[in-house]
């Protein structure tokens, strides 16, 4: 076994020869032009999230990411391998792109992965479309980045999927490697039998997924109901439930719940920056007076995340509650998503609708009910305006963890905002004790509770706050990390040690 490398900036200690699967590139280069006029090629940079914490990772293991080359001049910086030394300035590990044709990423992306991993594993079984060109796509990219792995792979490699892309590919790494530690951590919800047991691939799911020696999910749900997935869908598996233990065709696959964090204290910086002019400037941009009280929401545009749910909520809140009519204004940061399916499409038209009927039922010349961003906000910017927001809605139908509801909770620093939050995400296991729950379905109590928020006493609101900013900070991305890659190494010993 490598030896662990550990950064000297908080990163977790990993084996030297990691290698990393994403659909997502951490660094994309585009074209732009100067001065002149002559053309160049910029370097894009992550932002944050998970890829933003893996960078570090990598560049003190100089080991390989592999992922789709979506930038429009990758190309021009790569090998003949597709390989580039990343980032620019240090030159620390290598990126591996993989090109995909236009018939690759409508099958294998928009097809078998949003159109029919997403919405089985997120309940909506009426919304997937068993097409059989997307399970065809499908199994060719994950061979070809099954292939990618095993082309880039040290005699003992440490290699880690990312998220529902790749459910075939770690079977297809053991089967093409002598000695692979395979691990995966899964991005999204896990559904129950009675829902998994519709996909007529559900077989060769699990088994590719069963080729990873050490599987991740967000909460201890997800893996019982993976657990009970397997033992009712694989005959010959053998589920050992107390342990989180599988052993299918002679191989064993250890399923963990790791909770995903965030960079807490990036977030807390920067909203520690936003100072008060911050707050002016955002209350004059988009017209919210200095008084008026400020609700929050912000998602991506997917069915899952409860939006509509939420506006009507909103709504009924007006309608029975009329002294908020004008003092209460609620803003909805939203990022357009998977736009060539028609589903995300429905969806986009009906929140505008529903938000343009809100606001011609109550707006009057000086109010607006309901402030629409749809345009891009940098993240200092979005930090700032979690931290003036008096509350937050997270109301989502179905969600793996939910970051947003973090994010909103280690940016305020003032410890007075408050988090109603939705039972159906994987945040409320950690968060659902401090605070506000409810049920995105149930649109009188939704209202009521949001009117609870409303009217929360300051030293309730920085109690809760208080509470949940500490479990968040303590439980970090970093923290998130330590777990994985320590279990993985647990793991890889006890491998080694009983002989392979």
């Amino acid at each position: 076994m490598a030896a662990d490398a550990g950064g000297t900036d908080g990163t977790p200690p990993v084996a030297d020869d990691l290698i990393v699967v994403s659909n997502r590139q951490p660094y994309t280069h585009s074209y732009e032009h100067d001065d002149a006029g002559e053309r160049t090629i910029s370097v894009n940079r992550p932002a944050g999230g998970l890829t933003a914490g893996l960078d570090p990772v990598m560049q003190e293991t100089d080991g390989t990411w592999v992922a789709w080359g979506d930038g429009e001049a990758d190309a021009d910086v790569t090998d003949s391998n597709g390989e580039v030394r990343m980032p620019p300035e240090s030159e620390a590990y290598t990126l591996k792109r993989l090109w995909l044709s236009e018939e690759e990423v409508e099958g294998y992306y928009y097809g078998y992965s949003n159109r029919v991993l997403w919405p089985l594993c997120h309940g909506g079984t009426m919304k997937t479309e068993y097409v059989e060109r997307y399970w065809q796509r499908y199994q060719q990219v994950n061979d070809r980045f099954a292939e990618a792995v095993a082309e880039s792979a040290s005699d003992d490699p440490l290699v880690w999927f990312q998220d529902y892309h790749f459910t075939l590919a770690p079977r297809a790494v053991r089967d093409a490697l002598d000695d692979p530690f395979i691990m995966h951590f899964w991005h999204i919800t896990w559904p129950g039998w009675d829902t998994f047991r519709a996909c007529p691939q559900g077989e060769q799911l699990l088994e590719g997924l069963l080729g990873n020696d050490l599987l991740g999910f967000h909460v201890e749900r997800y893996c019982e109901n993976f657990l009970d997935c397997v033992d009712r869908a694989l005959d010959d598996a053998f589920i050992d439930e107390d342990g989180g233990r599988i052993n299918y065709e002679g191989h064993t696959t250890t399923v963990r719940a790791f909770p995903l964090g965030i960079d807490a204290e990036s977030i807390r910086e920067e909203s520690a920056a936003a100072d008060a002019s911050f707050e002016a400037d955002i209350r004059s941009t988009y017209g919210i007076g200095a008084d008026t009280t400020m609700i929050v929401g912000v998602d991506r545009l997917d069915y899952t995340k409860g939006i509509v749910e939420r506006l009507e909520a909103l709504e009924r809140l007006w309608e029975i509650e009329p002294e908020y009519q004008g003092t209460v204004t609620y803003v909805q940061k939203a990022s357009e998503s998977r736009s060539l399916i028609p589903d995300y499409q429905d969806l986009q038209q009906n929140v505008r609708e529903t938000i343009e009927r809100i606001n011609d039922r109550f707006g009057t010349d000086d109010w607006q009910p309901v402030v629409y961003i749809d345009e891009f906000i940098p993240q200092s910017e979005l930090c700032g305006l979690y931290r003036y927001s008096d509350v937050m809605l997270v109301s989502a139908v179905r969600d793996g963890m939910n970051l947003v509801a973090k994010e909103y909770v280690a940016a305020q620093v003032d410890d007075d905002g408050v988090l109603v939050l939705s039972d159906q995400a994987g945040a409320h296991e950690e968060l659902g004790e401090h605070a506000l729950t409810i049920n995105p379905y149930d649109t009188e109590s939704f209202a009521d509770t949001i009117q609870q928020a409303l009217a929360m006493a300051p030293d309730e609101r920085r109690n809760r706050m208080a509470a949940l900013r500490e479990r968040v900070a303590s439980h970090d991305l970093y923290a998130w990390m330590d777990d994985v890659f320590e279990t993985a190494r647990d793991l890889r010993e006890q491998r080694d040690h009983d002989g392979g």
